[in-house]
């Protein structure tokens, strides 16, 4: 067996033993156990335990017409990940821990409550500034959100943003706790 097996034999099996357990000295983030229909059992994670990169799967990215790994980075202090298809458009997405959909301050007149797999949501776009902006904010309980803004490089065409940003909403809604 090659020493590049052996190695990542042995990172495999670290990262498997990792898993579940906080960085030194902290205790594992909790999770809490659900059984999905047809009897198959998953992990339903905290939102602080999100991550936004993660919510789009390779699948789930070439549906959504996204051909680039995300990169993740931080918004007003909150998780995001950014995915920029060249000349085309850029998505990114907003795990917000603090706010809910309530407490969002979003101009009335831009915002249209909808669904997004029996999820409370608000769809928000200027139709009237027609700028290729669209953004679908998705409930996550009382005090949390995500946040998924589509941007076309042209800045034209709000409703192909819109669009984009509901396929990426509901491919994303059912990773949501």
């Amino acid at each position: 067996m090659s020493s590049r097996l052996v190695a990542l034999g042995v990172l495999v099996v670290l990262a498997v033993s990792a898993c579940g357990q906080g960085a030194a000295g902290q205790a594992p983030v909790p999770s809490t156990r659900i059984v999905v229909t047809g009897g198959t059992s998953g992990v339903l994670v905290p939102p602080a335990a999100l991550d936004p990169c993660a919510l789009l799967s390779p699948q789930d990215r070439s549906t959504a017409g996204i051909n680039v790994l995300g990169v993740a980075k931080e918004i007003n202090g909150a998780r995001a990940c950014d995915w920029t298809v060249p000349a085309t458009f850029g998505v990114t997405i907003t795990v917000d821990e603090r706010n809910g959909l309530k407490d969002l301050e979003v101009a009335r007149k831009t915002a249209t409550k909808t669904k997004v797999g029996g999820r409370d949501a608000l769809k928000v776009a200027d139709a009237n500034a027609a700028d290729g902006t669209c953004a679908v904010l998705l409930g996550m309980g009382e005090k949390a959100s995500v946040q998924i803004d589509v941007s076309n490089t042209n800045f034209t065409d709000t409703p192909l943003a819109c669009e984009r940003a509901v396929t990426v909403a509901g491919l994303a809604e059912p990773k949501l706790p």
